[in-house]
């Protein structure tokens, strides 16, 4: 019987470009001048398993650049001691030859804009975050340029003479980047002005065609797209405060970002940008403790709901669309962990973040997680005092833990002891019925070549949903009857299975070879195992699963209240 294909896309590799993060003093400059790969070598030995700061757990991550290196092939360039972008890489005939050779196409190259601003290696002057973005177009014009011959030479084994004008077209890369690095991808991705690459080969300087259209993909690990707020306060602009910080005030980014702020914000991507939106992703970080710059100050500062340095809500990321006549705001792609800025237990040198890295860039499949909250109930002694006209408020906190087949690590992580859960008001929601208010929970994309086992059928995870019992307030005073700290309305675990036609040859070899897909789940501690098949005419359109929350027992919600809610998960083929 023949087997059953996969219709999962094979995953796609392109030259990866790394743009670090901010560097606020000229001895910071200084380290990153003399880091080969500016951090982004930087590995782990620790991490906090759980929000106790005292008991870190032994773990080992080797660092995103080793992992991608040994794990998917990539390689790391220095040529002869120089850097792709140095005048010298392109000049005379041992330059003829780098050319002629070019690169691999998995290839990993780092955008060292701040060698110029170093002491060590320029005037240890810093430039303009325009300026970072015009080199970072120079420098993704060269890689194209250095890809070339390596595309040329696959095209050649398949029967095919592309031209270099048509391999140029069909060139992609994806970018990387790390706080601030984050807004010189956005500052070139957003502003044409910046899209200006001039390189300068065997001695001779030349513009090229523009690159934004080969970005095939962003990841920002703990940007501030929507800049830095200190003690509930943007960040001032003025000259000469704390130099260069001026950079992440919202008048300034709309000012370099091209944008034109939606509700005063600037975390909103414009709906042409390429690559369009639904082909970034915000890694966001939710551990403020850990974060030691300035002797701790910069935590206090910043608050709680941060990762030291940026906020929560300033690490996400937006877009708007038109859909029935109406405006929809939708996040792009995200994903929580409990990591701090930078340090030790920091954000890039993570395995959550790098697990995340590698599914956004190799995996086969994306699902978004919403909770549609349907409705709440409160407590019969709380409905009691509305019902006498005594206004009622409540914070419902909504906690999120998405888990993959046997690891020690979560994909997106979000408690209320990290100050990181979603949450709703009552008079919110109270304002909003009967309708449903939709809220994003995190993005999971998965990967098949990472399962446990690869000969088993399907590839699964686990959603952890929990809202806590709220401390209701009467007329703004705390409601005590009733309330005791720790309970919650609703927790359980959502195990899920994706099965793609060949999985489900593999589930029954004896039955004949299907075209169809299989959503399998159910509620670990409620039970009831349920089957959703999907025909290619379904899945043609992003596969809509909605698994409504297990209600509680009447006397449970007379004395807790309740959330009338469903998980939506919304998967589709990712390529």
């Amino acid at each position: 019987m023949p087997e059953a294909k996969s219709t999962a896309p094979e995953p796609l590799k392109f030259p990866v470009i790394y743009v670090r993060g901010f560097a606020f003093t000229a001895d910071e400059r200084d380290q990153t001048a003399a880091d080969p790969y500016c951090g982004f070598n930087v590995g782990s030995t620790v991490y906090r398993a759980t929000a106790d700061k005292e008991r870190p757990k032994s773990y080992f991550f080797e660092s995103p650049l080793v992992r991608l290196s040994s794990e998917f092939g990539y390689h790391v360039l220095y040529k002869d001691g120089m850097e792709i972008v140095d005048p010298a890489y392109a000049s005379g005939e041992a330059g003829k030859k780098r050319l002629e050779e070019g690169i691999p196409i998995a290839s990993i190259i780092i955008h060292r804009f701040y060698d110029a601003a170093s002491r060590l290696r320029g005037t240890g002057q810093t430039s303009s975050i325009e300026d970072y973005a015009k080199e970072l177009s120079s420098l993704i014009a060269m890689v194209r340029e250095l890809v070339r011959p390596t595309a040329r030479a696959a095209a050649k084994a398949n029967g095919q003479s592309p031209t270099d004008d048509q391999l140029d077209a069909e060139f992609r890369c994806y970018l990387v980047a790390h706080s601030m690095g984050g807004l010189v991808v956005r500052t070139l991705m957003q502003n044409d002005r910046n899209d200006v690459p001039e390189l300068e080969i065997d001695d001779v300087k030349k513009r090229y065609p523009k690159v934004r259209g080969c970005v095939a993909k962003v990841f920002t690990y703990g940007t501030p797209h929507n800049g830095i707020d200190i003690a509930g306060f943007n960040v001032p602009a003025w000259p000469g405060f704390l130099k260069d910080v001026g950079t992440f005030n919202r008048d300034t980014m709309r000012a370099y970002l091209d944008q034109v702020p939606v509700g005063g914000n600037v975390n909103y991507l414009p709906a042409d940008v390429i690559p369009p939106p639904s082909h970034w992703f915000s890694m966001i970080g939710t551990n403020r403790m850990d974060y030691e710059v300035a002797k701790g100050m910069s935590r206090t500062f910043v608050g709680r709901g941060s990762d030291g340095l940026v906020r929560i809500d300033n690490a996400t990321l937006w877009h708007q669309r038109e859909e029935g006549g109406k405006t929809i705001e939708a996040p792009v792609a995200c994903a929580y962990a409990y990591r701090s800025h930078s340090g030790n237990f920091g954000i890039v040198n993570s395995e959550e973040a790098y697990q995340n890295l590698v599914r956004f860039l190799f995996g086969n499949f994306r699902v978004d997680l919403w909770l549609d909250i349907e409705g709440v109930t409160l407590p019969d002694g709380v409905q009691a005092e509305e019902d006498k006209g005594r206004k009622v408020d409540a914070v419902y906190q909504i906690e999120l833990v998405v888990s993959t087949h046997g690891k020690t690590w979560s994909l997106s992580r979000r408690k209320a002891e990290e100050d990181s859960p979603a949450c709703r008001t009552y008079q919110g929601l109270k304002a909003k019925a009967p309708a449903v208010d939709p809220v994003h929970l995190s993005t999971v994309f998965m990967m098949k070549a990472a399962k446990v086992k690869a000969d088993n059928p399907g590839i699964s995870y686990s959603v952890t949903i929990g809202i806590r019992a709220p401390d209701y307030e009467v007329a703004k005073a705390f409601w005590p009857d009733g309330h005791f700290e720790g309970v919650s309305l609703f927790r359980d675990s959502l195990i899920v299975t994706l099965f793609d036609p060949n999985d489900l040859q593999q589930l029954d070899p004896n039955h004949a070879p299907t075209v169809d897909w299989m959503v399998r789940y159910s509620w670990a501690e409620h039970g009831g195992v349920v089957d959703k098949r999907f025909t290619p005419v379904d899945i043609r359109q992003p596969i809509v699963v909605e698994v409504p929350l297990p209600a509680a027992i009447p006397t449970v919600v007379a004395r807790n209240g309740a959330v009338t809610a469903k998980l939506r998960m919304e998967a589709r083929a990712w390529q």
